[in-house]
């Protein structure tokens, strides 16, 4: 892609010259450096999750991260129903039968690998997903533009 961009001419006695072709970049956008939170075996399969602080927004807020079917899950800790930490207990959010993420407060379910609502009061929306990943036995998040660490 370029933008075509003529001469100007400030002396009036210029005649038209040859366009100047400048050509447009584009910028890739900065990804942060993914960020440790706990290690592998903190994580067991369907078991209790790793809540850690985050700024959403700026604003303080708490996230968690879980195991499920093998992979690592996170999403921030706020149901769409009514925005308020969804826990049982501290890192205690899936259901009964281990099957959904499960909301406290007025039992809003949520599928675990995609965080989408499953039934319950939090309609047809999604959980906010955090980007996280598994490598050489550390649990990692990435940070985004609207969710970054809370200590820096």
């Amino acid at each position: 892609m370029s933008r075509i961009r003529w001469s100007i001419c400030t002396t009036g006695w210029c005649g038209m010259g040859e366009p100047v072709v400048i050509p447009i970049l584009p910028i890739a956008p900065v990804r942060p450096d993914p960020l440790p939170l706990c290690a592998s075996t903190e994580l067991a399969e369907k078991g209790n999750a790793f809540v850690f602080d985050v700024l959403h927004f700026r604003e303080p807020a708490r996230a968690f991260v879980l195991r499920f079917d093998g992979r690592v899950v996170a999403y921030l800790n706020r149901c769409l129903h009514v925005p308020t930490e969804m826990d049982w207990q501290y890192g205690e959010f899936l259901d009964s039968g281990k099957e959904f993420i499960m909301c406290s407060i007025h039992g809003a379910v949520y599928e675990p690998l995609t965080g989408r609502c499953a039934g319950g009061p939090c309609g047809r929306g999604t959980l906010t997903v955090i980007e996280a990943f598994e490598r050489e036995g550390q649990v990692y998040w990435y940070p985004s533009q609207d969710m970054t660490p809370a200590f820096a």
